[in-house]
């Protein structure tokens, strides 16, 4: 509660007035960038500007409407190029920029002039702020249970709606690998993820049964290529994509049997 303050740190002062933006002002505040944060259910953003000295740091705190969010925004906003640091669920620190999600909470820290070097202001704040946060510091499940061999482990995704651009998978989590991707979608039971492989079913046509899980398909799309779909319980996953030479049944069974 309160936060974001920039006496957490000594020697730093709040410049202007804190910040509040609801769903419907966002826009204003983000420069037409609001999309990218409504989607995953954006709810309310607190915020201020903290300078010490020359050093100017705005840093935002968005609340979201659970943790599973929080670390979807994280995901699409973190540079895939540089590493991860463990705050929170997780978080980033580059020379001008830091972010971190816990809990139901994305936090963001952009310094000015983002010519110079403010990672270590950056980090400092980000571990005072994550400090008094409560909630999970746990990554989400589904992001643990891709297999390890051949996955680019920074491009693991909280997609919001449309995984694979199908609308039958409204929301789930999408990986690359050096030979596809794979994605997972979690139902909310096992009749209602059996409704979806049915109707995944009909959409590809000419599908070739597989022995996976609950009930399992192989087909071939015109955009997605090589596909497996497979359901185990509730969960509706598999791999697109698959290039030429690769038995997609053998990554996906490493898949199903990580799954709860």
């Amino acid at each position: 509660a309160g936060l974001p303050r920039c006496e957490l740190l000594p020697g730093w002062t709040q410049a202007g007035p804190a910040r509040t933006y609801a769903e419907d002002t966002l826009y204003d505040y983000m420069n037409g960038n609001s999309e990218g944060y409504l989607i995953y259910g954006f709810q309310k953003m607190t915020g201020v500007t903290c300078k010490s000295g020359t050093e100017s740091l705005v840093i935002d705190i968005s609340e979201m409407p659970d943790a599973e969010s929080a670390w979807g925004l994280f995901a699409s906003n973190r540079d895939t190029r540089q590493p991860v640091e463990q705050i929170g669920m997780a978080g980033q620190v580059v020379p001008a920029r830091g972010i971190f999600a816990k809990g139901s909470r994305f936090v963001e820290i952009s310094a000015s002039p983002a010519s110079d070097d403010h990672s270590e202001s950056i980090r400092a704040f980000l571990k005072a702020i994550e400090a008094r946060l409560e909630g999970t510091a746990d990554l989400p499940a589904p992001a643990g249970w891709f297999p390890a061999e051949g996955l680019d482990a920074a491009s693991i995704r909280l997609i919001p709606q449309s995984v694979l651009g199908l609308s039958l998978l409204k929301r789930g989590y999408l990986a690359k690998y050096s030979y596809g991707r794979a994605f997972v979608v979690r139902h909310a039971s096992a009749e209602a993820g059996s409704g979806t492989m049915a109707k995944l079913r009909q959409r590809f046509g000419g599908t070739q049964p597989a022995e996976l899980g609950d009930e399992a398909f192989q087909a071939s799309d015109r955009y997605l290529g090589r596909v497996l779909f497979f359901r185990k319980g509730a969960l509706v996953a598999g791999f697109a994509n698959v290039q030429d030479g690769v038995d997609p049944l053998v990554p996906a069974k490493a898949f199903a049997a990580r799954m709860p």
